[in-house]
């Protein structure tokens, strides 16, 4: 089995998480660990793995369907402090957006239907799939809302109160049900328009981007203009930063990580310039 398969469950096994090369690891508890997604498929991506427990074999981590056909009331608790983190890092990611771009957009909570390596890892991910890494169909179906292979955590907490029929059936996440997505065609997330090729689709998605953002700062503007008081945003001109900067993503910050960044980078979310 090649060596990137089990890159996760290694990391997750460590017991000393800051020794993880600088350029991967961001943070962790004594339950999880969050790391950057090495090949970022929009500005920010990120991973939260569950971390080995006592009450949890890290084999039994090996994927989402393995976990939930154990005990449930361990599976669901695994869960739930994933998705404590996943809040916690949702809420810096979007301190971040501020900073960097002026505004703040969703951010995208949930796993893959079927994974591509071993270890549960819950994708922490911003709404705009405009990662510099984000090159195939694949890549874009896997996330896109649109196809539904990319399965919300919340979706997942949710069958823990459903029938135990229900909960059987839909905690198998079949390849076969799934894998099918990932080729369908391209359809923007944002407008439902399908797209021809991919180069189309990364520079529908730039501009789709770009029109959240203007339209974030005309509604900052008209606040302004009906309180008087200037926000910390508005000193920003529509388009100051240059579109090669998005299209590369937000190197300089500590929430994306991809083939550019410096492998010296630190671990505040500050420190990335």
């Amino acid at each position: 089995m090649p060596q990137r398969f089990n890159i996760l469950r290694a990391y997750a096994k460590k017991q000393h998480p800051p020794n993880i090369p600088s350029a991967i690891y961001f943070s962790h508890t004594e339950t999880t660990l969050t790391i950057f997604d090495a090949f970022p498929k929009s500005f920010f991506h990120f991973l939260i793995l569950p971390r080995r427990t006592s009450s949890v074999s890290i084999f039994d981590l090996a994927n989402l369907p393995t976990l939930l056909r154990k005990d449930k009331f361990k599976a669901r608790e695994t869960l739930l402090g994933l998705n404590s983190e996943s809040l916690r890092l949702r809420a810096k990611i979007e301190e971040e957006m501020q900073v960097r771009f002026g505004f703040k957009w969703d951010v995208w909570i949930g796993f893959h239907a079927v994974p591509s390596m071993e270890h549960i890892h819950l994708h922490v991910i911003s709404a705009d799939l405009c990662g510099k890494a984000m090159r195939t169909k694949k890549h874009y179906n896997s996330f896109s809302p649109k196809s539904g292979f990319f399965i919300p955590l919340a979706d997942v907490l949710s069958l823990f109160d459903a029938a135990p029929s229900y909960y059987d059936t839909m905690s198998e996440f079949k390849k076969s049900q799934y894998e099918p997505k990932l080729k369908e065609d391209f359809v923007c997330f944002h407008c439902d328009l399908p797209q021809r090729n991919f180069p189309i689709l990364k520079a529908h998605l730039l501009s789709e981007f770009q029109q959240l953002r203007k339209q974030a700062q005309r509604q900052q503007e008209r606040a302004v203009d009906s309180t008087g008081i200037q926000g910390p945003n508005k000193r920003k001109r529509e388009g100051e930063d240059d579109t090669s900067s998005m299209s590369q993503g937000p190197q300089a910050k500590k929430c994306q990580l991809d083939e550019d960044r410096p492998r010296e980078s630190q671990n505040s979310i500050m420190d990335l310039d």
